[in-house]
This record gives C-alpha cells, sequence and structure tokens, in this order.
C-alpha cells in the first residue's frame, strides 16, 4: 500500500512539475512585454491598452501556477530554527497537519472561485478599457486553476506524509513486514 501512495504522489508531482515549468515561460513572455511597453512609451511615445493588460494576464499564470512549483521544489520561504530540532515524530505530524490545512484552503478557495470565473464566462466579460483584451474569464480562471494545482501538490505531501507516518522515508525502498 506504502508504495501504492508514492506512485500516486509522484504522478501527481509530474503533473504539478510540467504545468509548472510551463507556466514558468510566462515570466520571460512578461519580461518581454514590459520592455516592449517601456519602449513603447519612452521612445515612440505611443503604448497600447491591450499590451499593458497583456502584462496582468501573463502575471496571473507565473503567480497562480508556479505557487505549487514552487512549494514543491521547496523554494517557498521556510523558518526552520525550532522544526529542525523537533524529533522526527513531531515533524511528521507537523507535516501531516500543515499539509492537510493548505489541501482544505486550496479547495475551499478552488470552490469559491469557481462561481466568479463561470460568471465572468456567462457574460463574455472582456477588458472595460477601450482597446483592452477580451475573454476577462481566462485572466479569472487563474486563481482556481493555481489553488486546484496546490491541492495536487499538497495531496502529493499529503500522501507522502502519511507514508513516511507508517514508517517509510520519501524515495527510500519499500520496507518488508
Amino acid at each position: 500500500m506504502l508504495n501504492r501512495l508514492e506512485t500516486v504522489a509522484d504522478h501527481l508531482d509530474k503533473c504539478v512539475e510540467v504545468v509548472g515549468r510551463i507556466a514558468a515561460w510566462s515570466g520571460l513572455l512578461l519580461v518581454l512585454v514590459m520592455a516592449n511597453n517601456v519602449l513603447l512609451r519612452y521612445l515612440f511615445n505611443t503604448g497600447s491598452v491591450a499590451l499593458q493588460e497583456l502584462e496582468w494576464h501573463l502575471m496571473s499564470p507565473l503567480a497562480l501556477l508556479c505557487i505549487a512549483y514552487t512549494v514543491q521544489q521547496e523554494g517557498h520561504v521556510r523558518v526552520d530554527v525550532l522544526y529542525a530540532r523537533f524529533p522526527a515524530s513531531l515533524r511528521q505530524a507537523i507535516d501531516l497537519f500543515s499539509t492537510a490545512c493548505v489541501l482544505i484552503f486550496a479547495l475551499v478557495v478552488v470552490l469559491l472561485s469557481w462561481p466568479y470565473v463561470m460568471q465572468s464566462y456567462r457574460i463574455g466579460e472582456g477588458s472595460p478599457d477601450p482597446g483592452g483584451l477580451p475573454f476577462r474569464f481566462v485572466l479569472k480562471a487563474m486563481i482556481p486553476a493555481g489553488f486546484g494545482l496546490l491541492a495536487l501538490q499538497s495531496m502529493a505531501s499529503l500522501l507522502r506524509s502519511v507514508a513516511s507516518c507508517f514508517g517509510r522515508t520519501p524515495g527510500a525502498a519499500p520496507v518488508s513486514r
């Protein structure tokens, strides 16, 4: 059973990693669009509302879809001053509890944001500014998508925490009993 938990966790990790790596490229696109906007404004005294709004549309996947990937790669801020000194069993309990809390929070955000996205889709919401981008629901859809990915990553961490509570360390060989 522990092998199955780790296999499922590995598959969830792979999904988060693939989406995170793809979404990270929006950072490069964001820099290029912003540089273009600055050049247009200061060199040619012109600009585009659509290109300015494109910055939001690129920042959204960068921020929201990469949260889960950052957690997976342990790139988040973590204060280990006390945690590192705790016994392994207490660290396991803390990991299990904190991961379950994040999972619940992520699922709540997905459930609460879905009607917001669907309302935007149903009314065909676009930019209120002339020359702005249509399909505002795509931008808003990044909220449930990002927190859905965070829920997947939390589920993978939760499965690993459960396996660890039963004597299995992540990446270790199966325990024979």
